[in-house]
């Protein structure tokens, strides 16, 4: 009855991965007691997801309560054959300062091992409030001191988030928010996390909106107004941004291993990006014009001649994940892209990758606000002026004038337009011209 109310309830989640598919079959993998506050229980569950070929496992925080109040009534996931009602308890802030409470004293649970930052102190009387933005994973804020993730899609092994802020914090890297405790479990085998916790920035203003109030501005001024003279211009900001993702780049360096990558093994990362561009051209047919100014970068790349350095890197990096802080900028969500095996998202990578991510960003920053309107055309110079000027202000803050391996660089943007242009063709085709303008 149980999987029955849950199986229907998922797949309207807007973190369940396997939207448009239909469910063959779901059950309740574990099921484990966490606490009670009165009336209301806390469970943990790790559910077993079929999809044809396809087999997902995700987490959900169960609650259950003989009455529920109002305004957990958007969180029901059914009423059990006992007449209790279940339901999402990620949003009942009565039970989930239990969490709090699990990594603050180390507790287990059964299976479910709650654990802190050695020399971390965590106030666990703050109460949860869950953000509405994201779309993978499920974050309660507690007050204005911690933000607590919760992975819902579960894959076997340490997120790599975890593991590159806890190693970033005990080298002092100032450009991380400072990790307080962790959940795990066992999966396959393998210790797995479930949650992490960490400083909440709750005076901090997102990268991506900061650019956009900038863009705004400019948009604004009259067409003779020049970008460096125009109220709220970024560039400072983006050349700020620029060091503070080198200093990243240098301690990432620091704490894990590196290597090199010889010349034949670049022309095989070359061939991968050919292959992307050949299948994108076959889905998205306004790429062809530009195939030849792409495969001219792509052969530059493999006459490189020198070793190519490669590290631990960011992996999904974009305006959306900085923030300003008074102190500087905050680098955010190290787990790479969420729907990646995570030997990949640990892979090492050029630092140029997370480069020509952020690079790409501000080509976004300044063209998605020209999609819809009606006299988007006549302000794509000026589009063209922002973008350039913050994407030169980050690469001189990133490089301090210069930037090794520039051919690389090229390479790897237009790698990452030539993903962005079958995203937009599938997802958002009024946004198409944006990464479209990359090979222009």
């Amino acid at each position: 009855m149980l999987e029955d109310l849950l199986a229907r309830w998922i797949t309207h989640q807007r973190w369940f991965a396997g939207k448009g598919r239909p469910l063959d079959e779901l059950r309740i993998e574990s099921s484990t007691t966490l606490g009670a506050v009165q009336d209301a229980q806390l469970h943990h569950l790790v559910l077993s997801v079929r999809q044809a070929d396809a087999r997902d496992r995700y987490q959900v925080l169960l609650g259950i309560r003989a009455d529920l109040p109002d305004r957990l009534r958007h969180v029901l996931i059914g009423t059990a054959q006992d007449g209790t009602h279940v339901y999402d308890a990620a949003h009942d802030s009565a039970l989930t300062h239990l969490l709090l409470e699990g990594m603050a004293e180390a507790q287990d649970h059964g299976p479910i091992r709650f654990r802190h930052v050695r020399g971390a102190e965590i106030d666990t009387t703050q109460r949860s409030l869950v953000l509405g933005a994201e779309q993978s994973n499920t974050s309660l804020v507690y007050g204005d001191a911690y933000i607590c993730k919760l992975f819902r899609r579960l894959i076997p092994g340490v997120n790599p988030e975890l593991e590159v802020v806890t190693a970033l914090a005990e080298r002092g890297a100032p450009h991380i928010a400072r990790p307080y405790g962790w959940i795990e479990t066992d999966l396959d085998g393998h210790p797995t996390t479930l949650a992490f916790t960490q400083e909440f920035l709750s005076t901090s203003s997102d990268g991506w909106d900061l650019a956009l109030a900038s863009v705004r501005d400019f948009y604004g001024q009259l067409d003779d107004i020049r970008c460096d003279d125009a109220g709220g211009d970024f560039a400072a900001e983006s050349e700020r941004l620029g060091a503070a993702t080198a200093e990243v780049h240098r301690q990432l360096a620091a704490a894990f291993p590196t290597d090199v990558v010889e010349p034949h093994e670049v022309k095989r990362m070359v061939e991968g990006f050919r292959r992307r561009l050949a299948r994108a051209i076959a889905e998205v047919p306004e790429l062809a014009e530009h195939a030849e100014i792409v495969e001219h970068a792509f052969h530059q790349v493999e006459e490189l001649t020198g070793e190519v350095k490669v590290q631990r890197v960011h992996g999904d990096y974009h305006l959306g994940q900085v923030m300003r802080t008074p102190a500087g900028w905050f680098v955010l969500d190290f787990e790479g892209e969420p729907g990646q095996p995570l030997d990949e998202r640990r892979a090492l990578a050029s630092p140029l990758r997370d480069v020509a991510g952020m690079l790409r960003s501000f080509d976004y920053a300044a063209g998605h606000l020209l999609a819809d309107r009606p006299d988007g055309a006549s302000l794509l110079p000026k589009a063209a002026e922002w973008a350039t000027r913050n994407r030169s202000a980050f690469l001189e803050g990133y490089s301090d004038g210069g930037v090794e391996d520039s051919a690389l660089l090229r390479a790897l943007e237009y790698d990452k337009a030539v993903y962005e242009v079958v995203y937009e063709a599938r997802n958002r085709p009024s946004w198409l011209p944006i990464p479209l303008s990359a090979f222009r």
